[in-house]
């Protein structure tokens, strides 16, 4: 009689190997450098002109008695961008209301609107300047897109800010928002990834944050230890990643060189 052979519950996928080891080294990279920021490690981060402009743009504004514009993209919260843009918004706004300057936020989406209230809600109390905020400013306008880029629009020509930050992700309506906040003379920092909308800002902005400059914009802002060692982690991952991918596509030819000289 022929035994019955019944297959073992496996603990561990073993073509998930290259994931694990990946995901493992990412997490001690992560908090290798966490550890060294919170003892008062200095990390490096090359300076990005269009954050290094911020307070002065804010200041500006501030001096010429009008109000700051900020558009958060247009997509919704669950966007990488969005949130990035978000984070931004965060310190932007400390810095405004350290000002005590107006600070209108308008949104297409009503979720990212409740997400912007709470984060600027913060950033006034961070600030100590909670009297300051003007819950009005930071509002819904359509879910439709170009009707809400016209209302932007109408807005940027009605109130004429001194500075325009566009941060997030865009659409056609790109070069539509910032020609006309160049026509008014503002000064416009915008960010970015959506890569066929880059060069639009560029075109038309002051300043432009190219792709992950937008993300890493809310570490280079704040300093915060948590987010410098999380954008330093993701660094090193990416060297790795870089190194691993040189040393296979090297090893890849010299082994095609190899067989060639082989067999030919």
């Amino acid at each position: 009689m022929i035994p019955l052979l019944l297959a073992a519950p496996s603990w561990f996928m073993g073509d998930r190997l290259g994931a694990f080891v990946a995901s493992l080294f990412f997490t001690v990279a992560i908090f290798g450098a966490l550890t060294m920021a919170r003892k008062g490690a200095q990390f490096y981060i090359r300076h990005i002109p269009g954050l290094d402009a911020v307070e002065e743009a804010i200041g500006r504004a501030t001096e010429m008695g009008k109000a700051i514009l900020y558009c958060p993209g247009l997509s919704s919260a669950a966007d990488v961008a969005t949130l990035a843009s978000l984070n931004i918004l965060g310190r932007v706004a400390q810095k405004v209301a350290s000002y005590e300057s107006r600070l209108i936020v308008p949104h297409r989406d009503p979720i990212v609107m409740t997400v912007a209230r709470e984060t600027l809600k913060d950033a006034y109390l961070q600030a100590g300047k909670p009297e300051v905020l003007n819950t009005e400013d930071n509002f819904f306008i359509t879910e439709d897109q170009f009707g809400y880029t016209a209302a932007v629009n109408g807005i940027i020509v009605r109130e004429k800010p001194a500075t325009i930050f566009l941060q997030g992700m865009f659409y056609a309506e790109s070069l539509l928002l910032a020609e006309t906040g160049n026509a008014i003379g503002a000064i416009q920092i915008a960010g970015t990834d959506a890569v066929v909308q880059l060069p639009f800002f560029i075109a038309a902005c002051d300043y432009t944050l190219i792709g992950e400059e937008l993300y890493a914009a809310g570490a280079y802002l704040s300093k915060d230890p948590a987010l410098l060692s999380s954008l330093k982690a993701s660094d090193l991952v990416k060297g790795v990643l870089w190194l691993m991918i040189v040393v296979g596509a090297g090893l890849g030819m010299g082994g095609s060189g190899l067989m060639v000289g082989i067999f030919g």
